[in-house]
């Protein structure tokens, strides 16, 4: 009995697993993607910087930067990125307590940020770029210098 229920299940994963892998003639790979595309270093840190946020900020500040109302402050149009120096410290080190953003007050809790000097200028340089906001590229070495200063 014990082995036809082995049986049974040692069939149905092998069934599972030529289902899954199976391929058909619509299944190819275009020929299209066979060329190379070619990115900028701004667009790299741009969409590298897109997945960090994604990963890191979005669940405060929200996918449209725009964050959550008297809870946590948008970036979206922000004039808190007016100060570079500002907005990159406060990614390293955190804040805590009132600050005003867009003539609103918030008062919470960002903690600080684990990410390298890379992926803060990448992450910076996308919210630099998204939601209206027109400001420079960030660089490591302007996130370095920064950190080093140790405020």
């Amino acid at each position: 009995m014990n082995k036809q229920i082995i049986l049974v299940f040692i069939t149905g994963v092998v069934f599972a697993f030529f289902s899954a892998c199976g391929g058909s003639e619509n299944s190819r790979v275009p020929e299209s993607i066979d060329k190379p595309v070619i990115v900028d270093a701004q667009d790299a840190d741009i969409l590298s910087g897109e997945e960090i946020y994604k990963k890191t900020c979005v669940a405060c500040h929200q996918a449209n930067g725009e964050g959550i109302a008297n809870a946590f402050p948008p970036l979206a149009k922000s004039d808190f990125l007016s100060d570079r120096s500002q907005v990159i410290h406060q990614v390293i080190n955190g804040k805590t307590g009132e600050m005003t953003v867009n003539g609103v007050t918030y008062n919470g809790n960002m903690p600080p940020q684990n990410l390298t000097d890379e992926e803060i200028a990448a992450v910076l340089t996308y919210v630099y770029s998204s939601w209206g906001n027109s400001g420079a590229p960030i660089t490591s070495a302007e996130v370095g210098a920064v950190r080093s200063k140790k405020i």
